[in-house]
């Protein structure tokens, strides 16, 4: 009796809630949800934009050479020293200049012997001749006064080879600049007895630099001689520009990489031997589909941005390139024209949006850097 009298109260208790559980409950918190929540929009826009592939490199002169003694003796005067310029044709050494000068000298003087000797041969073979011709002088002597005047004439051409190469000699006893240049080493001074072909300076052009830049196999169809050229160096915030002016014709087999070259002007502030990071602008005038840049999430590595369609809130993953102030590229995952949320962060796929102002625009990407070639 005791355990029945306990069930009856709590029956009815029961009987009293479960009418209640067939009715829906609406709280405060789902009528907000439900309600569209208001959004700023803007458009994906297709703009104009640079493509450049990412290489690095080194600087290199773009002539160097090392100016050897083309004549033997004593060094005279060095009149350049390490860092100093010089320009072409500019004196570097002199070398034995008076045995030089008066070897030449000699030499004009037997030029000027033999001229006078076959002159007079010829002279006495035109005598000759005439007396042969009034039956007064043999055959064998105009025989040998033609032998002497060939002679004499042989002679001549032999001293003037003679006189060109003391000449020449006389010449190349001033070492001279072959190019506009640098002096990177002196390697002899004077009071040193060279030989012909012993090294005396090191000379570097450097103005222009030569970039040499190593581009993979993949990304070569696209670089071309004429193309413009961006780098930067270790501690210069300057940002130098150039031109590529040479193409390897093949790809290296050992490391699949084609070798290009740009010639860079050099204002005093790069210098040969410093390593590059460049950017080779493959195309200045692409087209590419940008929104602005607090339209895209990023969330564990993946990229979304949340397109507003019939009023309601998409997800949709997306693929990005090239990033400016205030614009991003969107590679894939988005055509020019779609509508797109801007700062998107907390909303949900089917979520009812409510469109606030007008679409805005991305901001122009033209001039950007650090864009992929495609």
């Amino acid at each position: 009796m005791k355990s029945g009298f306990i069930q009856l109260p709590l029956c009815a208790a029961l009987s009293l809630l479960l009418p209640s559980c067939g009715k829906p409950v609406t709280t405060k918190s789902d009528r907000t949800e439900s309600a569209p929540r208001p959004v700023r929009v803007a458009r994906a826009e297709l703009r104009p934009m640079e493509r450049t592939l990412a290489v690095v490199g080194t600087l290199a002169a773009h002539d160097e050479a090392t100016v050897a003694a083309q004549v033997a003796g004593q060094i005279e005067k060095t009149a350049v020293d390490v860092g100093d310029r010089a320009a072409a044709g500019q004196e570097l050494a002199l070398i034995d200049t008076a045995s030089y000068d008066a070897l030449a000298r000699q030499s004009a003087a037997n030029l000027a012997k033999a001229v006078a000797s076959a002159a007079n041969a010829a002279q006495n073979l035109k005598r000759i001749e005439e007396l042969k011709r009034d039956k007064i002088a043999s055959a064998s002597e105009l025989d040998q006064a033609v032998a002497e005047s060939e002679q004499a004439r042989a002679e001549v051409k032999a001293v003037e080879a003679a006189d060109a190469i003391a000449r020449l000699n006389l010449e190349r006893s001033h070492v001279k600049a072959p190019f506009d240049g640098a002096v990177a080493a002196r390697i002899a001074s004077a009071g040193n007895y060279v030989a012909i072909g012993s090294p005396i300076v090191r000379l570097v052009r450097t103005d222009p630099l030569r970039l040499r830049l190593d581009v993979p196999e993949r990304e070569s169809a696209a670089v071309r001689a004429g193309q413009g050229v961006r780098l930067t160096v270790e501690g210069d915030t300057n940002v130098h520009t150039g031109q590529i002016a040479r193409v390897a014709p093949a790809i290296r087999e050992s490391d699949r990489m084609l070798q290009v070259e740009a010639d860079v002007p050099n204002r005093g502030g790069l210098r040969a031997g410093l390593f590059a990071r460049a950017q080779i602008v493959v195309n200045a005038r692409d087209q590419g589909v940008c929104v602005p840049s607090g339209a895209l999430i990023t969330f564990a590595g993946l990229e979304k941005v949340v397109l507003v369609k019939d009023g309601k809130a998409v997800e949709q993953s997306v693929t990005t390139g090239a990033r400016g102030g205030g614009w991003i590229e969107i590679v894939s995952g988005l055509a020019a024209g779609e509508t797109i949320v801007l700062d998107p962060a907390g909303i949900r796929t089917g979520q009812a949006l409510a469109i606030q102002g007008s679409p805005e625009s991305p901001a122009s990407p033209t001039g950007a850097q650090g864009g992929h070639a495609r």
